[in-house]
């Protein structure tokens, strides 16, 4: 029986899903394919990106859904950038805004001025009117060097919110999930990220279909196919294909049903951690 299930007071066979929407606030074509997603689809927990140029939109249409904060420290992008929302300058690179890659961020930022980026989010999002549900870190960038996972880890145990960390398969190099445990900080037990290509689809189901019992988070990137995302990304199709995935794909929601699975937010994994602390 994995710790969280206990925790969370279900059998040890049991298993639960959460359906986590990323990159709410990217664009407008992502606020439309996470809310979408989130009303009429299977999603049940999406993360906002505050420093992203649709950040503020999405606010203004939240209905207090289960939202986190997804801490931003990468602008992936070569033509669609964005950067910090406090002076840091470690965190910007030569293009205007954060670094582009891992590498880049791992490099040159400097952890205090991670620490106030972080806080400075979070405290943005709350000002805007969401209750933060969990922490995740966008492209997993705080999960990568131990001292910006430290500042991430600080966060969480501050305000009491379970973090998303990738798949327990994925080596980091330091304990992440353990440090977490350590500190009373909820975590789901796995993490599936669907893959892009033609089998897609056929692999998600597999997964689906053999759900070990825990809690196993289902993380997608969903947006709306606009002019907009083709312009920001060559990688549109795929986050196209994903909110056709949790939104509008019934052989999927029929896999979930046949599964057996329980679906929840990070909210539930936020009520047992406020309630057993």
């Amino acid at each position: 029986m994995t710790r969280l299930l206990e925790i969370l007071g279900y059998s040890p066979d049991d298993r639960l899903v959460i359906v986590n929407c990323v990159g709410l606030g990217s664009s407008n074509a992502a606020n439309l394919g996470v809310l979408g997603a989130l009303r009429e689809g299977v999603a049940t927990s999406a993360g906002l990106q505050v420093p992203c140029p649709w950040s503020r939109a999405a606010a203004a249409e939240h209905r207090g859904e289960d939202v986190g904060v997804s801490l931003t420290f990468i602008s992936e992008h070569a033509t669609y950038r964005w950067g910090p929302i406090t002076r840091a300058p470690s965190l910007l690179d030569g293009n205007g805004g954060f670094p582009s890659s891992l590498v880049d961020l791992g490099e040159h930022a400097d952890v205090e001025e991670v620490v106030r980026e972080s806080r400075a989010q979070l405290e943005r999002a709350v000002l805007w009117g969401f209750d933060p549900t969990h922490l995740s870190s966008h492209l997993d960038a705080l999960c990568h060097r131990p001292e910006l996972f430290d500042a991430y880890l600080e966060l969480a145990v501050e305000f009491e919110l379970p973090l998303s960390l990738p798949d327990p398969r994925v080596d980091l190099g330091f304990p992440a999930r353990k440090l977490a445990a350590d500190e009373g900080i909820l975590v789901p037990d796995r993490v599936i990220v669907p893959p892009v290509g033609t089998e897609a689809r056929s692999l998600v189901d597999e997964a689906v279909n053999s759900l070990e019992p825990g809690v196993t988070e289902i993380r997608v990137r969903p947006a709306m196919d606009t002019p907009e995302l083709r312009a920001i990304t060559d990688r549109w199709s795929a986050q196209v294909s994903d909110a056709h995935l949790v939104t509008n794909d019934w052989p999927f929601r029929a896999s979930l049903a046949r599964s057996g699975a329980t679906v929840i937010g990070f909210r539930h994994l936020r009520a047992a951690q406020r309630g057993s602390t």
